[in-house]
C-alpha cells in the first residue's frame, strides 16, 4: 500500500504549541506508578552482598548461616545458578574488540567494589539485609588495576585473563595527510585534557520486579529502565524464553541520564529467582548501591593537537584518547561506546581536512562506564573547544571570530568529518551569531575589561558543537551490536468508542514524551489532544520495541507515529466519505470531527468508529477497514543538531568558588514540537553540565575503594548553583526527516562543560592559566592559581636581581 500524501491544510496545529505536559498531574500529585510502588502478593525482597575488594579471587563462600536466618527463602551465589542463564556478551564488529561476559553474580573473582557476589531473597528487605551480615566470603586479593594508563601497560595485572589484555577496544581514524599538514602549519596548539568520572545520579535509583506465571510459563519484569525492549530481547536469549512469554515494562521512571540505558546483572538475577522460587522478586537499589554499581560516565584522557594557517583556519587535528571503561564491557553498548565516540566527534562543527586519532578503551577495577547524557561528546567538545580558544589567544583573535572562520559553511552541507560522520544542514553559524547577539557579546567584553581593571577574575566562555541525533540504521549497524537502534515502530488505532491509542517502542524517563507524541498524532489525525493515549515503556506495545537513548524519541518515534497516523487518517476519511456521502477530497478532520467543507454536515470520530465497528451495514462490507495501522520508520543516517553556549562567571579570590552569571544557549533542533518541553530539556542539560564542569567526580583510591559513595561526598549542583538561562531556538532548514524534527535532549550537557572551562580559562588568562581538567573544583583552582602566582613571583624576583 502506498503511503498517503501529507495534507495539512486547514488542520489545527498542536506541534509548536507550549502544551502543558499531560503526565505531570499524576506525577505531581504523587499518583505515579514506579517499580517500588508495586507489591504483588507473596512478594520477596532481594538484597546483595557486594564485593568490598576491587580485584580478588573468591576462594570460598559460607552461606549456611544466612540460609538459616529468619525470613530468608533463598541465598544464592554463582554456583547455585549454574546452567540457568546463558552469559551475555556485547557483540561488535570492531577489529580490536574484546567482549566480557555479563553474569547475574560474580563467578570466580571480583573486578570492582560493588560487584554483586551473593543474593538473599527474604520476606522483607530488612531481613535480607540482616542475613547478608552472616555471609562469609574468603577473598584472595589480586593486583590493583586502578590507573588507566598503568592498566594499558603490558605488565599490568589482568582483569580478564582469558582476553590477555586490559585494552578492550582499540581503533584508529584517519583522513587526509595530517603529518604534511602539521609540517606546513603556521601555528600549532595542543594540550592534555582530562574529563573525570561521573555518576548519573537519577532521583529514582534502579529497581526491578520479576513475576513468573507458572501456568503460562511466562515472565514479566517491571524495571526502572529506559530500554525495556532491549532488556526483553537480552533476557530472551539469556533465559531461553521466546519473546511472547517474556514481557518487560518500564512504568513511570524517575530519570535515567543514561544510567538506566543498559542491561544489569540485577535484572537477570531477579528474573532467575522468580522462575526458580515461583514468587515475585523485587530489588530496589539504595543510594550507596547506585553510586557504586550503576554504570558511570566519561573518564577520558585526550591528548590533542591542532594545526592552523596564518589566518587561523584549522588545517589538521590529531588526538590520542584513553578511556577508562571500568571492569566490564557494558551490555549491549560495548566498552567502545564512550571513548570511540570521543574520537568520532572531536572534529566538531569545523572544516578540518586532515584528521588522525587513536583510541583505546581500558578495563580498570571500577564500575563499568556506560551511556550517559551526551555520550563521548562532552569530552570531545571540551578538548576541541579548548583548542579553539588556545588558538584564538595565540593568534590574537576573538574566540567568536576563530569559530566563524572554521565552521562548516551552509554551502558545504552535507559534510563528512574526519571520523566519517556526516553532518546534514544545521545552524552552526546561525546559533553562534544568535547567541552572541542576545548575550550582548561586545558589552560582555567591555564588562570584562572593567572587571580586570578592578582586579576581579571575570570570564566569558563560548562553546559550539554538533551531534548526531535520531540516528538511523546506517549508523547504528556499523558497530555490529546485537540490536537494531536505527528504526522505530508505531501502532496507531481508533477503537470502537473513538478513543485513540498510539503505541511506540520508546520509554520515557522524564522527557515528556507522552505529551509531545500526542501532539504529533493529534496534528496528523486532526484529533483532540485529550482523546489520545500514548503507550510506551512496554516491550509488548509494538513488534520491535527498543527504548529511549541517543536523542531518538522525537525523531524516530515521532516519524513512525506520523506514518501510522497518516494511514489511519486516510481510512477514517474513506469511512466518513461513505457515511457523509461526500468525496474524500472535500472532507476536513479537525478537533475530533470530520466535516464536509463548506457545509454543516459532520461526524465525530466516535460516531465514525461506531459505524465502522458496530453498526453493520452502514459501510459496504468490502469497504470496511479497521482504523488501525502499524508503520516502521528509519531515518537511515539520522540528523544533525547543533548549538552554541555562552557562559559568564566570576571566581572568588578568597574561596575560589565559581559563581555563574547569565547563561545563554542558542540551539537548532529543527521543528520544535513543544517549546516549553525543549526549554526544560535545555535547562536540565545545562544543570547537569554545570555539575560535570564544577562539582561532580567519582573518586577511587589506590585500592579501588569508591570515596564518593554518598551524596555527602558526591556533589551534585542544587538550585542556587544553576545559573539563570536564556534559550534561543534556531529552527534551521528542516532536515530530511519526517516532521523536520531533530533530537535535543543531550545538548545542554554537551556544551556546558566546555563553555564553563573556556570561561574559567578566560577569567584566569592574566595569570597564564588554562583549564585542562574537569571538574574545576575549588581545590583544583586553588592549586592552579597558587602555582601561577608562584611563577609570577619567581619571575618578578628574577627581574629584580
Amino acid at each position: 500500500m502506498t503511503e498517503p500524501v501529507e495534507t495539512l491544510a486547514a488542520r489545527p496545529k498542536s506541534v509548536g504549541a507550549r502544551v502543558r505536559r499531560t503526565e505531570d498531574p499524576r506525577l505531581l500529585a504523587g499518583q505515579g506508578r514506579y517499580v517500588d510502588d508495586l507489591a504483588p502478593p507473596r512478594l520477596l525482597h532481594v538484597a546483595f552482598r557486594r564485593s568490598d575488594m576491587s580485584h580478588a579471587r573468591i576462594r570460598g563462600l559460607d552461606l549456611e548461616a544466612a540460609r538459616g536466618a529468619p525470613g530468608v527463602v533463598a541465598v544464592v551465589a554463582a554456583a547455585d545458578l549454574e546452567g540457568l542463564a546463558k552469559p551475555l556478551v556485547a557483540a561488535s564488529r570492531m577489529a580490536s574488540y574484546h567482549g566480557t561476559p555479563l553474569r547475574p553474580l560474580a563467578e570466580g573473582k571480583v573486578r570492582f567494589v560493588g560487584e554483586p557476589v551473593v543474593a538473599v531473597a527474604a520476606e522483607s528487605r530488612y531481613l535480607a539485609e540482616d542475613a547478608l551480615e552472616l555471609v562469609d566470603i574468603d577473598f584472595e586479593p589480586l593486583g590493583t588495576v586502578i590507573d588507566p594508563e598503568a592498566a594499558a601497560a603490558g605488565d599490568a595485572p589482568l582483569l580478564h585473563e582469558e582476553i590477555g589484555t586490559n585494552v578492550l577496544v582499540e581503533r584508529r581514524f584517519r583522513r587526509g595527510e595530517p603529518e604534511a599538514a602539521f609540517a606546513a602549519a603556521a601555528h600549532r596548539v595542543g594540550g592534555s585534557f582530562r574529563f573525570r568520572r561521573k555518576s548519573p545520579g537519577a532521583i529514582e535509583n534502579r529497581a526491578c520486579l520479576a513475576e513468573w506465571d507458572a501456568g503460562r510459563g511466562a515472565l514479566t519484569l517491571h524495571s526502572a529502565s529506559g530500554i525495556p525492549g532491549i532488556v526483553r530481547d537480552a533476557l530472551s536469549e539469556a533465559l531461553d524464553l521466546p519473546g511472547h512469554r517474556l514481557r518487560v515494562v518500564a512504568p513511570d521512571v524517575g530519570g535515567s541520564f543514561g544510567g538506566k540505558g543498559s542491561l544489569y546483572p540485577e535484572e537477570i538475577l531477579v528474573s532467575l529467582l522468580a522462575r526458580r522460587l515461583g514468587r515475585p522478586i523485587k530489588w530496589t537499589s539504595d543510594r550507596l548501591e547506585d553510586l557504586t554499581a550503576t554504570s558511570q560516565a566519561f573518564d577520558e584522557i585526550v591528548e590533542a593537537e591542532m594545526a592552523l594557517d596564518a589566518e587561523g583556519r584549522v588545517l589538521a587535528l590529531r588526538a590520542e584518547v584513553l578511556g577508562d571503561t571500568g571492569a566490564y564491557s557494558i551490555y549491549p553498548w560495548t566498552a567502545g561506546l564512550e571513548p570511540v565516540q570521543v574520537v568520532g566527534f572531536l572534529p566538531g562543527p569545523y572544516r578540518i581536512e586532515h584528521y588522525e586519532a587513536h583510541v583505546r578503551a581500558v578495563a580498570t577495577s571500577k564500575a563499568p562506564t556506560g551511556p550517559y547524557r551526551g555520550v563521548g561528546r562532552p569530552a570531545a567538545v571540551f578538548a576541541t573547544e579548548r583548542l579553539m580558544d588556545l588558538a584564538a589567544r595565540k593568534l590574537g583573535l576573538d574566540p567568536k571570530e576563530i569559530r566563524l572562520r572554521n565552521f562548516v559553511r551552509p554551502e558545504d552541507f552535507p559534510y563528512k568529518i574526519g571520523s566519517g560522520i556526516v553532518w546534514d544542514r544545521s545552524g552552526f553559524t546561525e546559533c553562534l551569531e544568535a547567541a552572541c547577539a542576545r548575550a550582548g557579546y561586545p558589552a560582555l567584553r567591555e564588562k570584562q575589561r572593567q572587571a580586570r581593571a578592578e582586579g576581579r577574575w571575570f570570564g566569558i566562555g563560548l562553546a559550539s558543537y554538533a551531534e548526531l541525533t535520531g540516528i538511523g540504521s546506517k549508523i547504528s549497524v556499523a558497530p555490529g551490536m546485537p540490536i537494531n537502534t536505527g528504526t522505530e515502530t508505531a501502532v496507531v488505532r481508533i477503537d470502537s468508542t473513538g478513543g485513540i491509542t498510539a503505541a511506540v517502542g520508546i520509554a520515557s524517563h522524564g522527557q515528556g514524551l507522552e505529551t509531545t507524541l500526542a501532539q504529533v498524532v493529534a496534528d496528523e489525525l486532526g484529533a483532540r489532544l485529550e482523546d489520545i493515549r500514548i503507550v510506551q515503556g512496554d516491550s509488548d506495545a509494538v513488534p520491535n520495541a527498543t527504548g529511549t537513548y541517543a536523542s531518538r524519541g522525537a525523531v524516530l518515534a515521532g516519524g513512525a507515529a506520523i506514518l501510522a497516523s497518516r494511514v489511519v487518517r486516510e481510512k477514517l476519511l474513506r469511512a466518513a466519505g461513505h457515511l457523509l456521502e461526500a468525496a474524500e477530497a472535500d472532507l476536513e478532520a479537525r478537533d475530533g470531527r470530520v466535516t464536509v467543507a463548506g457545509t454543516d454536515r459532520s461526524m465525530s470520530f466516535r460516531e465514525i468508529a461506531r459505524a465502522v465497528y458496530s453498526e453493520i451495514g452502514r459501510i459496504p462490507h468490502d469497504k470496511r477497514e479497521e482504523l488501525e495501522a502499524t508503520r516502521l520508520y528509519d531515518p537511515y543516517y539520522g540528523t544533525t543538531s547543533s548549538a552554541t553556549h555562552v557562559a559568564t562567571l566570576e571566581i572568588d579570590p578568597e574561596t575560589y568558588r565559581v559563581t555563574l552569571g547569565a547563561y545563554l544557549v542558542a540551539e537548532d533542533c529543527g521543528r520544535i514540537i513543544n517549546p516549553m518541553i525543549v526549554d526544560g530539556q535545555v535547562h536540565g542539560g545545562v544543570a547537569q553540565g554545570v555539575g560535570a564542569a564544577l562539582y561532580e567526580e567519582v573518586v577511587y583510591d589506590a585500592d579501588g575503594q569508591n570515596l564518593t559513595a554518598s551524596l555527602v561526598d558526591y556533589l551534585i549542583p542544587s538550585a542556587p548553583e544553576v545559573p539563570p538561562m536564556t534559550v534561543l531556538h534556531v529552527e534551521g532548514e528542516l532536515p530530511a526527516t519526517l516532521g523536520g524534527f531533530r533530537g535535543m535532549g543531550e545538548g545542554g550537557t554537551i556544551g556546558a562543560p566546555a563553555a564553563i572551562a573556556n570561561a574559567l580559562s578566560d577569567a584566569l588568562a592574566p595569570l597564564g592559566i588554562g583549564i585542562d581538567e574537569l571538574p574545576a573544583t575549588p581545590e583544583r583552582l586553588f592549586r592552579l592559581i597558587e602555582r601561577a602566582q608562584q611563577r609570577q613571583d619567581n619571575q618578578s624576583t628574577g627581574e629584580e636581581r
